[in-house]
């Protein structure tokens, strides 16, 4: 992101606040997407191996590829690569965009839903 915003000639600060209003969530969050759409993608439609896919789609560890995908999608990379369903003829575009993974809210506050952590139980640890 420093990179991008270097590019753009503003700070980081002001280029992920310009990033969030444009396409309504934040850069990291919308890369991580992005990966994670590209990795169910070549689960779907290649023989690779899981490990190949992690590498390819930018995850330098397999179990981290794994919880992230398990994370936003509902799904282990095993059991995306097992649904295969009959795709209607429509432009791949269209396609994409509705396999799209949703990740409205922060993969670590999602763990933490799941965990059952609210705000107001770690105030009340300390």
């Amino acid at each position: 992101m420093a990179r991008l915003a270097r590019i753009s000639g503003v700070s980081p600060a002001h280029f992920a606040r310009a990033f969030r209003q444009a396409f309504g969530v934040p850069p990291h969050r919308y890369l991580l997407t992005r990966r994670v759409e590209r990795a169910a993608a070549l689960l779907r439609e290649t023989d690779a191996s899981i490990t190949d896919i992690a590498f390819q789609t930018g995850w330098s560890s397999l179990g981290s590829f794994s919880r992230t995908v398990r994370d936003i999608t509902g799904k282990t990379p095993t059991e995306l690569r097992a649904q295969t369903v009959a795709r209607p003829a429509m432009p791949q575009c269209y396609l994409r965009a509705a396999e799209r993974p949703g990740l409205k809210i922060a993969v670590s506050e999602k763990r933490r839903r799941a965990a059952g952590v609210t705000p107001a139980s770690l105030v009340e640890e300390t």
